[in-house]
């Protein structure tokens, strides 16, 4: 299979990715309040089950479905992985945030987009100058001093073990959206979202408790709503981004989801301080903090001469635009 190669509409795909990390960084918030009326793997299975019923409707009313028609024994393989990957992400992550605070678990999961960033730089021949590799060590420092912080401030207990499994959590996301990179080849990003949601609702289903959501009201009620909708939302534009822009790039822009979303966790709590509990960060965390948004920026946003360089054709490349880049695909975030 050739290489994915971005549409090259970055300033799309910068919008795009903010986007994503919008939605990822109000959900933490929607979640916890959420979780006080209703277990995680029912909550878990009503929001790939809701994105999957939406999206096949809106497929089948186009005719999308006919995209899976004719695909390659390889092209199945890997979206059976990225699938895979996807769920485990998901699981890997309720079970460690059982086993550590909700701070430590929302900064080791961004080890996810760095990864990403990694397997771009390898997979698809993606480039970084000497600004942009600087950004990343700031990435990394910055987050590493956060961490350092939160261990300080809200203890151990349980974090070897729960670290572990947000760890292998955020290696299964990394693989989930490499894999999902490649398939965009092949595939528009709203099908490959719809494959996934099938197989997540069907892998959950068994440990969901479906009774448990028809006795939501008021507030849990509207935060559950919004995490389904957060899944299609989240996702369609993230899938877009990465059919935009460099995926080492748009990891970089995803960086900054826990910044976001410790001022969206400030902000709940002080206009209801009952649902949610203030962050705790010293001197030494925002100063990882602010140097995880410097390096994000460094990283997403100078642009240098060799990435503008043309790559070197895949043998039989005929620069014709892969099916992700058509104008379909981008229903997968308004569906």
């Amino acid at each position: 299979m050739a290489l994915h190669r971005s549409s090259g509409r970055w300033r799309l795909g910068l919008a795009l990715a903010l986007v994503t990390a919008g939605f990822w960084a109000t959900l933490p918030a929607a979640l916890k309040i959420a979780l006080d009326a209703i277990d995680p793997w029912t909550l878990t299975w009503i929001r790939f089950l809701f994105a999957f019923v939406v999206l096949a409707t809106w497929l089948g009313l186009r005719g999308g479905l006919a995209a899976f028609q004719g695909l390659s024994r390889g092209h199945w393989l890997l979206l059976g992985l990225a699938a895979i990957a996807l769920t485990g992400n998901y699981v890997l992550y309720l079970l460690g945030l059982g086993r550590t605070t909700p701070g430590n678990a929302q900064l080791l999961i961004q080890a996810a987009p760095l990864l990403m960033a990694l397997g771009g730089l390898w997979l698809f021949r993606e480039r970084y100058g000497a600004w942009q590799w600087l950004g990343m060590a700031g990435i990394v420092a910055g987050l590493g001093l956060f961490f350092a912080d939160q261990v300080r401030t809200r203890g151990e207990a349980g974090y070897v073990t729960g670290s572990v499994l947000v760890l292998f959590a955020a290696i299964a996301w990394a693989v989930y959206a490499l894999a999902q990179k490649q398939l965009l080849n092949r595939l528009g990003s709203a099908a490959i979202l719809l494959a996934i949601y099938l197989f997540a609702s069907l892998a959950l289903w068994p440990l969901a408790d479906p009774g448990a959501l028809l006795g939501l009201r008021g507030l849990p009620l509207l935060m559950v709503a919004y995490a389904c909708i957060n899944t299609l939302g989240a996702y369609g534009a993230f899938a877009e981004a990465l059919a935009h822009w460099e995926a080492s790039r748009v990891s970089a822009v995803l960086a900054l989801t826990p910044l976001l979303a410790v001022a969206t966790v400030e902000t709940v709590h002080a206009l209801a301080p009952e649902l949610i509990a203030a962050e705790r960060i010293t001197t030494l965390g925002w100063i990882g903090a602010a140097m995880v948004v410097t390096g994000s920026a460094m990283t997403s946003l100078l642009r240098h001469r060799a990435a503008e360089l043309p790559l070197a054709p895949d043998a039989g490349d005929d620069r014709r635009p892969s099916p992700a880049n058509t104008p379909p695909s981008s229903a997968a975030c308004r569906p």
